[in-house]
């Protein structure tokens, strides 16, 4: 099906769009990944828009709605609403060009999106749980103050812009037969949808959600939207998608695959360890699609788009080790052992006989302990795998120790 001429976004639009904000944004890596091709028995191509100078694709959009201002709109100033990348593709792309910029973002925005988001120049205000508070209030402050709100998504200039980046990917790899695309409020989505299915028809577009904001597919399916409250890829946690990406999506026939959040943290620590790239967790979503629905893509050129990179170093750190735990690479055991010297000693010689590195140990004498006699140990180990932890619980145990692993390895 080709795209309708009814469509408020055309194929000239994006052109329009790539040179008006030609030079000023970053024409990003599209690259082909050996080592995830050969992982998920499929041609994986990856758009790294996490290496854009704000580590987001917003910036296309952003800059392509900010040189349509009129310059008594730039005088008075914009406002936008965001979870962080929006917000800081228009305050950098505004401060360059001069213009004044507030930002209203929701008072769970990660910090290290606010401070960046500040950096650029912009008066940054939290406001509200939800993307739909924060946007309620934007549009107030825009109306009390003559402000131009600058939509996330749903506007045609900023689905334009972004639609760029599709374009840049089929020059590179015009072969592909696949997009994997995250979606949040849409903008992305119907952007990249015009601009592929436009210069190829028959390419296939699939859109990735979180299982708990599943917004854009429950629309698609007639349901009622119901979402959750938390998620790890914030840059996806929208209630309120766009009307005008959502008529886009409609018209292109787009299917919307859902991903659990445990699948996006794999995902991201998938990318640091094979591409040595960072990536957020809406970043890692296309990822985390060819991880939980392997057989969709198969045999298939894919191109994956890493749709930003701003992740608070903390929640990275907790995801890489918690990746470990999930692989079987950092386990907890916990051995029962006689209250005499050199037992301690005895059982660290078997734990590195076997190939396990101790991380941390932790002696129980009182809470638990079944004789008065005998002492409760807690190791924390790197391993190599789940069946190294097998291996190591089979070893114990022929030496007289009785181990028991704690948490789950799977």
């Amino acid at each position: 099906m080709n795209p309708s001429t009814d469509l408020p976004v055309k194929l000239s639009d994006v052109h329009a769009a790539r040179d008006r904000i030609a030079g000023a944004i970053e024409h990003t890596p599209c690259l082909h990944s050996k080592t995830l091709s050969r992982i998920f028995d499929c041609e994986v191509w990856l758009k790294f828009e996490n290496l854009q100078f704000t580590a987001s694709f917003k910036e296309r959009g952003a800059l392509n709605k900010l040189l349509l201002l009129t310059a008594d709109e730039k005088s008075r100033g914009v406002i936008a609403m965001s979870a962080g990348n929006h917000a800081q593709g228009v305050a950098y792309h505004a401060g360059r060009l001069g213009i004044p910029t507030t930002i209203v973002m929701p008072a769970y925005t990660p910090f290290v999106k606010v401070r960046n988001t500040e950096g650029h120049g912009a008066t940054v205000i939290l406001h509200g749980t939800t993307l739909a508070e924060a946007s309620l209030h934007a549009h107030q402050l825009a109306a009390q103050h003559h402000y131009t709100f600058v939509h996330p998504f749903d506007d045609p200039h900023i689905i334009a812009g972004q639609g760029t980046l599709a374009l840049e990917m089929l020059e590179t790899a015009p072969h592909l037969d696949t997009l994997v695309v995250p979606v949040g409020g849409g903008g992305l989505l119907a952007g990249c949808s015009v601009a592929a299915r436009s210069v190829k028809p028959n390419i296939e577009i699939i859109g990735v959600e979180s299982t708990t904001f599943p917004a854009m597919a429950q629309r698609l399916q007639g349901q009622e939207v119901r979402v959750g409250s938390e998620t790890i890829a914030e840059g996806l946690a929208v209630r309120d998608i766009g009307e005008m990406p959502l008529s886009i999506v409609r018209a292109l026939v787009i299917d919307v695959l859902l991903v659990d959040e445990s699948t996006i943290e794999e995902a991201i620590a998938l990318l640091i360890d094979v591409e040595k790239t960072v990536t957020e967790g809406a970043g890692a979503a296309g990822i985390a699609a060819l991880l939980q629905h392997r057989a969709r893509f198969v045999g298939k050129a894919v191109g994956v788009v890493l749709c930003g990179g701003n992740i608070d170093s903390r929640i990275l750190a907790s995801i890489l080790m918690r990746n470990l735990v999930r692989e079987g690479r950092l386990v907890r055991i916990r051995v029962r052992l006689p209250d005499v010297a050199g037992a301690l000693a005895k059982l660290t010689k078997v734990v590195g006989d076997a190939g396990a590195n101790v991380v941390d140990v932790e002696h129980q004498r009182l809470f638990g302990v079944f004789s008065v006699k005998s002492t409760e140990v807690e190791l924390t180990l790197e391993t190599r795998d789940r069946k190294h932890v097998t291996e190591l619980l089979a070893e114990l145990e022929s030496h007289g120790f009785a181990a028991h692993l704690l948490g789950s390895a799977e």
